[in-house]
């Protein structure tokens, strides 16, 4: 009887294991941004800031997800700033345990730059992700995405990212993003951030 109750107990358990290490889609998040952008013949510069995020699951397959951020760069004597907004919606569809996402994402993205009083710029358009997200444990999560943004945007990019989960709510993110905003126009976005799921 004994172990017929163990073997019971470690049977209604399997499915919580197997769900433990399944990647979450609904949870809000703050950290420090550093974009490198280098133009072509004139040369890089870096600019810090902040990003914050969130994403909120919709069902079974969808989530909605938005993000602003906002960095400067003060090198040349002039405050130049950079912010960016994006909202869009994602499908997420599970392979093989469940413990790896194959995700798809399409979204509007908004860019102003401005250097002080001198001069102001905006381009809208949209983005097209498509990548993989996967829980290798209950600790540590991965995920890679290659995107690519039209309208007044012409340009690919790859981003590469992991969560390190203290525990089922906090966690720490670090992910890099390269590619082309736009023709002779180079761009590198380091992100470190904390997390809060739910």
């Amino acid at each position: 009887m004994k172990k017929q109750l163990a073997l019971a107990l470690a049977l209604a358990a399997l499915p919580l294991a197997a769900s433990a290490a399944e990647p979450g889609y609904t949870y809000v998040e703050a950290g420090w941004a550093r974009l490198n952008v280098d133009v072509d013949g004139v040369g890089d510069a870096d600019f810090d800031g902040f990003q914050v995020r969130g994403s909120v699951e919709a069902g079974k397959d969808f989530h909605f997800f938005g993000s602003y951020g906002s960095t400067k760069n003060d090198d040349a004597g002039v405050d130049v700033d950079f912010d960016e907004l994006q909202l869009g919606v994602g499908y997420h569809y599970p392979l093989g345990n469940g413990s790896t996402d194959l995700i798809a994402e399409v979204g509007y993205l908004r860019q102003e730059i401005g250097a002080g009083d001198f001069a102001d710029g905006k381009a809208d358009g949209y983005r097209a992700s498509v990548g993989f997200r996967s829980a290798f444990n209950d600790r540590f999560e991965g995920y890679i995405k290659g995107s690519y943004s039209g309208g007044d945007f012409d340009g690919f990019s790859g981003l590469i990212g992991a969560q390190v989960k203290f525990n089922q709510t906090w966690g720490l993110v670090g992910e890099i993003e390269a590619g082309e905003i736009d023709d002779g126009i180079d761009a590198t976005k380091y992100l470190i951030g904390v997390r809060a799921s739910f």
